[in-house]
């Protein structure tokens, strides 16, 4: 089922200060973030994605060495989705979906038991991230991005997915967080 959010799934938006010149934001504060998660993570990684038009990334997650992931994109527009993978949860098997841009300059945080994907809008796509384990190969699941149960719904038709995540496993079949 669609949710307007997620329990634990934080929409965070930096304020940005501008001028003639341009402008400013501070995209990210330990301690400022510590506050509005409730918790005291730490991040150990930074990623960035190029993509194009219809490509779509996901739903990842690694269940071993499961990632929280601060995510944003700094040029483009995406549709993010995060799916609920964890069995102690009254919105398990439910997803959001958000559009993140470097128009609205919205950052998504996502905390480990949750399955997660964009689909991207516009021609181009620069997506970033901050991650609080490392990647694994092996941990690495992926659920199919139109699996029968979740049913996401996609402001567009994804037009590009990965061979591997296109034999992501269904939800029913999918390895959970407790």
């Amino acid at each position: 089922m669609k949710r307007d959010i997620l329990k634990g799934v934080k929409i965070i938006v930096p304020e940005i200060f501008s001028d003639e010149r341009g402008n400013f934001s501070e995209n990210f504060n330990q301690k400022k973030f510590n506050e509005t998660t409730n918790n005291n993570f730490s991040f150990v990684q930074d990623n960035k994605s190029f993509s194009k038009k219809g490509v779509f990334r996901g739903l990842h997650y690694q269940l071993n060495q499961p990632q929280g992931k601060l995510v944003q994109v700094l040029a483009g527009e995406v549709y993010d989705v995060v799916v609920d993978l964890r069995e102690s949860s009254e919105s398990f098997g439910d997803w959001m979906g958000i559009i993140l841009s470097e128009q609205n300059n919205k950052q998504l945080w996502v905390p480990p038991g949750f399955a997660h994907g964009f689909l991207v809008l516009s021609e181009i796509a620069e997506f970033f991230y901050k991650v609080t384990d490392y990647w694994s190969k092996d941990d690495e699941r992926c659920i199919k991005w139109d699996d029968k149960k979740i049913r996401i719904e996609f402001p567009d038709m994804p037009k590009s997915i990965s061979e591997s995540d296109q034999k992501g496993t269904s939800f029913a079949d999918a390895e959970y967080f407790l």
